[in-house]
């Protein structure tokens, strides 16, 4: 989660927008078309019930159609259930998975309470990352409740493991969970996050924290939810259409993570187990398909694609972000000012949002406003230019377009089709000449010059919301 400065303007912290269009080839090992990863909730043990110091029983992902916690009461058939997971469907799942690369999340109090099935996930070689403490809500607790059950997850599973974990995903969160994970865990990844198809950086607990974001539609808790599956097949043919769509954009050259979530006491039901399997050799059948544990895909992402320091305009205090981008509309700092007032947030930290915020507030102004927007740029090829007193862009924006290189021909042509333009509509003419040569240039300006003035405003406007997007994109790239 992104940790916004103080400040007196709003700042929206969401990441609306991630990777875009565009997003990063992950390079998979061995030129993969997918990444394909397998978690295993292990949760039996540490579920609410009031031996375990709670306040009720447990209320979710059962087979118990609509059940509700019983207030200081044992629930004898949700214990039973959850028991199911640890006594059989872990060894079902187990032996299912047991020659794939499998990451569990492991409830540290359940994993104190089965050292069976702690020893059979570290002789199958699976990840252990942390699950928490308990499987319980986490939303309702103060941050200093929450860090001390993060603390002791840790420790706990430390002691039981044998080793701290590099891994963690608290699941039922809260707000906070994020950064006081990444404060308190050296964690090679945290999970809570069903924002992506790729892993990706955000800044929380004072650091870059890589996110290898979870699933909850590939997921076998659908079975103990309304309007999830009801039968394998449909888990089956839900798993093997997110695969058969992921793997076809991997053949297409962007290739993405597969997640599978599954929990001991839903998956390892044998109907549902069979349907797993099914899933599993149809995926297997496929070539270039690498099996992961999150621990492996958090690494290798760490190697390919580390964590970039770039230009968060959002973040910036007020003079900075004037000084950064109060050139962009040729000497029109307001705009700038205006754009900074806004509701900025990550999804503006791009050429494309800074741009969106700008020309906002260019859009909403005055006719009058925009006027001294348009007369502030200069003439091409003009008195300003032969004078050397253009702005830096202008300067070089000219330049690439070979207006610094006219004969005298062209110069006195220019000079001719400024004076006449200016004088027809009262502001100089304005393209984006990045997008031209010199030649489409002049044409632009000999059919330019035959609009109406409303229709020419209007297109001088377009055109100087293009120059900005041009100036972003370079100012943001370099």
């Amino acid at each position: 989660m992104v940790r916004q400065k103080e400040t007196a303007v709003t700042r929206y912290p969401r990441d609306m927008t991630g990777y875009g269009a565009y997003p990063p080839d992950p390079q998979w090992p061995g030129g993969a078309r997918i990444a394909v990863q397998i978690v295993l909730n292990y949760e039996e043990g540490g579920e609410n019930n009031v031996l375990h110091g709670d306040a009720a029983s447990e209320a979710f992902l059962s087979e118990i159609t609509g059940a509700a916690p019983w207030p200081g009461q044992r629930h004898w058939n949700m214990e039973s259930i959850y028991e199911y997971g640890s006594r059989a469907g872990f060894w079902r799942v187990h032996r299912l998975l047991g020659d794939l690369p499998v990451t569990v999340y492991g409830v540290a109090t359940a994993l104190a309470r089965g050292p069976e099935q702690v020893a059979a996930m570290k002789s199958a070689g699976w990840e252990i990352a942390s699950h928490g403490l308990k499987w319980i809500e986490h939303k309702d607790m103060s941050a200093d409740e929450e860090r001390a059950q993060i603390r002791e997850a840790i420790r706990l599973h430390t002691e039981v493991v044998g080793a701290p974990p590099r891994g963690w995903y608290t699941g039922r969160c809260s707000m906070n969970t994020v950064d006081l994970a990444a404060a308190e865990g050296e964690f090679a990844y945290i999970a809570d996050s069903y924002a992506d198809d790729l892993p990706y950086w955000v800044e929380a607990g004072g650091k870059d924290q890589l996110i290898v974001p979870y699933t909850m539609d590939c997921n076998d808790m659908r079975f103990a939810i309304q309007a999830g599956f009801t039968t394998g097949d449909q888990f089956e043919r839900y798993l093997k259409d997110s695969f058969d769509m992921l793997y076809a954009e991997g053949v297409a050259g962007a290739s993405k993570m597969m997640s599978i979530g599954l929990h001991c006491r839903l998956a390892g039901r044998p109907g549902r187990a069979l349907a797993l399997k099914r899933a599993l050799d149809h995926m297997r059948s496929h070539e270039g398909v690498w099996f992961a544990t999150r621990e492996q895909i958090a690494d290798h992402w760490a190697r390919v694609h580390p964590p970039q320091p770039r230009l968060r305009p959002s973040t910036m205090e007020r003079e900075a972000f004037v000084a950064a981008f109060g050139g962009v509309f040729e000497h029109s700092p307001w705009i700038a000012e205006g754009a900074f007032e806004m509701e900025l947030g990550p999804a503006h930290d791009s050429a494309a949002g800074v741009h969106n915020a700008l020309a906002r507030v260019f859009r909403s102004a005055t006719e009058a406003q925009r006027l001294g927007v348009l007369t502030a740029h200069p003439d091409l090829a003009g008195k300003l230019a032969a004078a050397g007193r253009l702005t830096a862009e202008s300067t070089a924006e000219q330049a690439g377009a070979g207006l610094d290189m006219l004969t005298d021909d062209e110069r006195a042509t220019f000079t001719r089709l400024n004076t006449e333009y200016t004088e027809k509509f009262g502001f100089p003419f304005i393209i984006a000449v990045k997008d031209h040569s010199k030649a489409s240039i002049l044409d632009a300006f000999h059919r330019r010059i035959r609009n109406d003035r409303e229709t020419e405003f209007a297109e001088a406007c377009r055109q100087v919301e293009r120059i900005a997007e041009l100036r972003l994109i370079e100012k943001m790239s370099s």
